[in-house]
C-alpha cells in the first residue's frame, strides 16, 4: 500500500516569505518581540500557525551560542542507584532550565563511546559519565573540542577532567569491618570485574580491612566475579551453595544492592536463614533495601546529591573540581547485626 508523501517541515525562510518580512524579523518575533511592531509580530504570527512552524530548538541554540542540553551515561539504568543519580542531575539542569539525555553503556565501552558520539552530535554542552573502562583518552579529546565531561561516581585520574565520586574504598572497608565485628574471619565478596575502578576499589576496601585485622586475604577472602545486576548475585549464591562445607555461617559483601537482591532471592528460594546460615551486605542502600523480607543491610551512597553536584559542575562548567563524598553502612537484619535505630 502506498504511503502519503510526508509533509517538509516549515522553516523560518517558508515563515519569512508567508509574511513578507525578512528571516531576521521572524527570529526576532521568537528571541527578542519587543524589537518588532505589533502589526509586524501579528502578521509573523499568522503565518507560524498558518504554516504550523515549530522552531528548530537546536538551531536556536547555535544562534544565541547558548545550548542548554547535558547528557548522562551510567552502566545499567536498571538499577535504582543510576536512576537516582539521573534524578539528582535533572533536579539541578531543571534550575537553568538545561534538559537532560541518559543513556545506559551496559559496562560496554564501544557502546558508551556510540553514545558519546550521538551526544555531541546533538550538541550537548557537556556529558557526565561512569566511565566504563579506565581509558579517559576520549573524554579528553571530546574536552579538548569544548564539551563539558565529569567523571560521576569515579575521581579523576588526569587534572583536566571534573569528578565527582564517593570513597568506595572506605566504604567497602566499613563493610568488611562490620562482618568481622559479627564474629565472620572468612569473606566472599561477589564482585564485577576490577576493570571497572569501583569495583576495584572496592576490593581493595575489603583486603585493607582483613589486612587490618591481622588476616591473610590470600586465605580470608573469596572473590567471585559476578555480572552487576540480579541474575549475578543469583549466579554468585548458587556458586556459593555449591561450594559450601558446613564449616559454620558464611559472610557475603555483594559489590551492589542488586546482586545483592539476587543473592537473598536465591537463599530464600533454597531455605538458607539469613542471617544465621549466610550473613549479607550491599552497597548503595536503595529505595527497596530496607523493604525486603530480610531489611538489607548496605553501604549508603548520596545518590541524588553525587547527581546533583556532577549536573552543577557541567553547568558552572568552571575548573575541573574534584569532589568527593563520604559514604554511611546502614545495619540492618540481613548481616545479623543490630538494626539502625
Amino acid at each position: 500500500m502506498l504511503q502519503p508523501p510526508r509533509r517538509r517541515r516549515s522553516s523560518i525562510s517558508d515563515v519569512a516569505r508567508l509574511a513578507g518580512v525578512s528571516v531576521g524579523t521572524v527570529s526576532n518575533v521568537l528571541n527578542r518581540p519587543q524589537r518588532v511592531s505589533a502589526a509586524t509580530r501579528e502578521r509573523v504570527q499568522a503565518a507560524i500557525a498558518e504554516l504550523r512552524f515549530v522552531p528548530n530548538g537546536s538551531a536556536r541554540q547555535l544562534r544565541v551560542g547558548s545550548v542548554t542540553t547535558a547528557g548522562a551515561i551510567v552502566l545499567d539504568l536498571t538499577n535504582p542507584f543510576f536512576t537516582d543519580v539521573a534524578r539528582g542531575m535533572e533536579d539541578r539542569l531543571a534550575q537553568d532550565d538545561w534538559t537532560l539525555m541518559v543513556a545506559s553503556s551496559e559496562e560496554a565501552p564501544e557502546r558508551e563511546a556510540r553514545f558519546l558520539r550521538l551526544f555531541e552530535q546533538h550538541g550537548v554542552q557537556g556529558v557526565a559519565l561512569v566511565p566504563s573502562s579506565e581509558d579517559v583518552e576520549p573524554l579528553l579529546a571530546l574536552h579538548e573540542r569544548g564539551v563539558r565531561v565529569v567523571l560521576l561516581d569515579r575521581p579523576s585520574p588526569v587534572p583536566q577532567l571534573a569528578s565527582v565520586a564517593v570513597d568506595d574504598v572506605a566504604g567497602a572497608a566499613m563493610a568488611a569491618r562490620h562482618l568481622l565485628a559479627q564474629g565472620h574471619r572468612r569473606l566472599v565478596l561477589l564482585n564485577g570485574p576490577r576493570t571497572i575502578l569501583q569495583c576495584a576499589d572496592r576490593y581493595a576496601g575489603v583486603v585493607a580491612a582483613l589486612t587490618e585485622a591481622g588476616l591473610d586475604p590470600a586465605e580470608a577472602l573469596e572473590e567471585v566475579t559476578v555480572t552487576l545486576n540480579a541474575a549475578g548475585g543469583e549466579h554468585g549464591a548458587r556458586e556459593l551453595l555449591a561450594r559450601r562445607t558446613g564449616r559454620g555461617p558464611v559472610a557475603v559483601f555483594c559489590v551492589n544492592d542488586l546482586v545483592a537482591l539476587g543473592v537473598l532471592r536465591t537463599l530464600r528460594r533454597e531455605g538458607v536463614d539469613v542471617p544465621g546460615e549466610v550473613a549479607v551486605v550491599g552497597y548503595d542502600d536503595v529505595s527497596y533495601a530496607a523493604e525486603l523480607t530480610v531489611p538489607l543491610t548496605s553501604v549508603r551512597q548520596p545518590t541524588h546529591d553525587l547527581g546533583w553536584t556532577a549536573a552543577d559542575l557541567l553547568v558552572r562548567g568552571g575548573a575541573a573540581e574534584s569532589v568527593v563524598f563520604q559514604p554511611e553502612l546502614v545495619v540492618r537484619e540481613s548481616s545479623g547485626g543490630a538494626a539502625a535505630g
